[in-house]
């Protein structure tokens, strides 16, 4: 069996779906900290389990006959190490034989602030003796189709990215990429940088809504402290302007761009381009 963890959310309800195109049904544990919830999955035929980063007494049930587990990062930077360190342990003592973790972009190398907790999940869990596989997943296109709407209100998409370039993938990128290495052979301890193939800078991206809205929307780089005061004013928990702030900034030094393909190669096709995640969006 495969178990996912964090299955209720964007990215795990994505990798379940994948995972019922490619295995049985009851072959997959969805690991939910609120089994309620996730009845639209019980129904398909999925094994739903009760598992809180929070709780070790849980995973250790979740992950009973399990081969495999995605291991999706949790959300909360400060705590995410901890959590990550129950499950891989909780994952070995129940005899799982492999973790595919959900990391970021050259995490081993890269400043962002969310680097650090990320580097030290990849060496925990190659020091756990189990296999392995390092998903570093880029940047994700949603990221910036989430502002469309006041953006679209506005006329303008703000940011302190100047002209840093972000090479963006979808989240259904993404999760095809965990169900390829989860299902495929071939993949064991191997670490995959994960980006799109089509990076775009913001003026950029803004020039393509105008384009398929009709409306002039710009990019408007603004000082990231004004930037800060903007999301503040949006109501938007700190921990998120934090994260959108330092993305930013270190988008202009060539954090978030990267010629990698992997990402292409796992899905079997070319990644999700921005245009077309604009017009989903728009659409939506």
């Amino acid at each position: 069996m495969i178990a996912v963890t964090g299955a209720n959310g964007n990215l795990g309800r994505l990798v379940i779906t994948g995972l019922m195109k490619a295995i049985p049904a009851d072959h997959i544990v969805a690991c939910v900290r609120r089994p309620a919830e996730v009845d639209d999955l019980r129904a398909l035929g999925v094994r739903i389990r009760n598992a809180d980063y929070d709780l070790p007494e849980t995973l250790d049930a979740a992950f009973e006959g399990v081969e495999k587990v995605l291991l999706i990062s949790a959300v909360q930077p400060g705590e995410r190490l901890r959590q990550h360190k129950a499950v891989i342990d909780a994952a070995k003592r129940g005899g799982v034989k492999l973790i595919a973790y959900t990391s970021m972009l050259r995490a081993d190398t890269s400043s962002l602030s969310l680097a650090g907790e990320h580097k030290a999940t990849e060496n925990y869990l190659k020091d756990s003796g189990l296999d392995f596989v390092l998903l570093r997943n880029g940047w994700y296109l949603e990221n910036h189709t989430a502002a469309l709407v006041p953006a679209l209100a506005h006329g303008a998409i703000i940011g302190c990215a100047g002209a840093g370039r972000f090479a963006s993938a979808s989240r259904d990128d993404y999760a095809g990429a965990a169900v390829a290495v989860l299902t495929q052979p071939g993949h064991t301890n191997r670490t995959y940088e994960l980006v799109g193939d089509y990076a775009y800078s913001m003026t950029e991206f803004a020039t393509e809504v105008s384009r398929q809205s009709g409306k002039t929307i710009v990019f408007n780089n603004l000082p990231p402290a004004d930037y800060e005061g903007a999301l503040t004013g949006l109501g938007l928990p700190k921990m998120i302007i934090d994260v959108l702030i330092d993305a930013d900034v270190k988008s202009s030094q060539g954090e978030l761009d990267s010629s990698a393909r992997d990402l292409a190669k796992l899905l079997g096709r070319n990644t999700t381009p921005f245009s077309e995640a604009i017009a989903a969006a728009l659409n939506a």
